[in-house]
């Protein structure tokens, strides 16, 4: 056999070789529709939904390409969950507060008030029990939730007057999701249920007194500093922001083995990722409002945070005893915090008085 023909047969070979594999990626793409409850590329929670989707297309070497599509664009911002359990959509990237309404122990999976924050959720989630209580939850619907992404702690809020007192929330028109709005209805304002892509024009055009969202980072560029520049902290109603990805769970098992791990895997590293993004954007965006915007960051007044407190307890408590998931949702929430906030104070609170002086 000669030299040549030996090197034409290897060279055929080795293309084949290396055709093979790219003609079958090519034969078994799959293509996702992912749904969000987000502005496209809105910082924060709609850079988060963008990421995510090209990660999979990335790790997966294209075998999964994922289309996203933003609020409105296919289903509407609260169209979300209804639309991946019926199969319209593959994922969706939204927040779980969204769904009290719908599923109401579904709130602990984003935020409660006075509850755990980023850390301390996240350590809830993966190491005590709460992922198998958020997938228990959503079975009846035929979807998988897990974290995807965090926004961090949230402020409490844009106030076109500010808040002196509590007669001061008395038939005020706060946007606040979740269980937070309960108690500011208690308190004697009125909650009124929007989604973000509406808020500014109903903050602008007066349908709204006051609404929250996420950090400065996020509610910068949504312009609310344009028409309200009380900015209040600290965010009571959301002392962690989880971003939810869900599956329709029928497609996420019916995925081979490796690009299920994929798809998973690309959520759960946002999760660090969207964190310490949103904390440094967060850090300068708040710089800015203050010295470029006008704006005034105020704290929630003594005898204001104390009423939240005492009002959210109660809310909580009530909320619990709705049905049997729901409690054991609550127990295992209050039994991660009790373990884990001496922690957290012991490490964090110490140490940044200390840091502080």
């Amino acid at each position: 056999m000669n030299r040549r023909a030996v090197l034409g047969g290897s060279m055929a070979a080795g293309g084949a070789l290396l055709a093979a594999p790219a003609l079958a990626r090519a034969q078994a793409t799959l293509e996702w529709k992912l749904v969000t409850s987000w502005p496209k590329n809105l910082p924060g929670p709609g850079v988060t939904a963008q990421r995510i989707a090209d990660r999979i297309g990335v790790m997966s070497g294209g075998r999964l390409r994922v289309r996203l599509f933003a609020a409105g664009e296919l289903v509407p911002a609260l169209g979300v969950f209804d639309a991946v359990s019926a199969g319209t959509a593959q994922m969706a990237h939204t927040a779980s507060f969204f769904w009290q309404g719908k599923v109401p122990a579904a709130v602990y999976f984003t935020a409660i008030p006075f509850g755990l924050l980023p850390h301390e959720h996240i350590s809830w989630i993966e190491q005590g029990g709460g992922q198998a209580l958020w997938d228990e939850l959503y079975a009846p619907f035929g979807l998988k939730p897990v974290m995807a992404g965090n926004t961090g702690v949230q402020m409490g809020g844009w106030f076109k007057r500010e808040v002196n007192g509590l007669d001061d929330l008395k038939g005020l028109k706060i946007r606040m999701p979740g269980l937070g709005g309960e108690v500011m209805r208690r308190l004697g304002a009125t909650p009124v249920s929007l989604p973000p892509g509406e808020l500014f024009q109903a903050l602008q055009s007066g349908v709204l007194d006051a609404t929250e969202f996420l950090g400065p980072w996020s509610d910068r560029a949504m312009g609310f500093h344009k028409v309200a520049k009380n900015y209040y902290s600290p965010g009571f109603h959301e002392p962690n922001g989880t971003g939810e990805a869900l599956f329709n769970k029928t497609a996420l098992d019916g995925l081979p083995e490796d690009l299920r791990a994929i798809v998973l895997e690309a959520c759960r590293a946002e999760n660090g990722r969207a964190l310490a993004e949103s904390d440094w954007e967060n850090a300068g965006s708040l710089q800015l409002l203050q010295e470029q915007d006008g704006v005034t960051v105020r704290p929630y007044p003594e005898q204001v945070l104390a009423a939240l407190r005492q009002t959210s307890a109660t809310v909580l408590a009530e909320f619990s005893e709705q049905d049997a998931l729901s409690r054991r949702i609550h127990e295992s929430h209050q039994a991660a915090r009790s373990r884990l906030a001496p922690w957290s104070d012991v490490a964090m609170r110490r140490f940044l008085a200390a840091r502080d002086g």
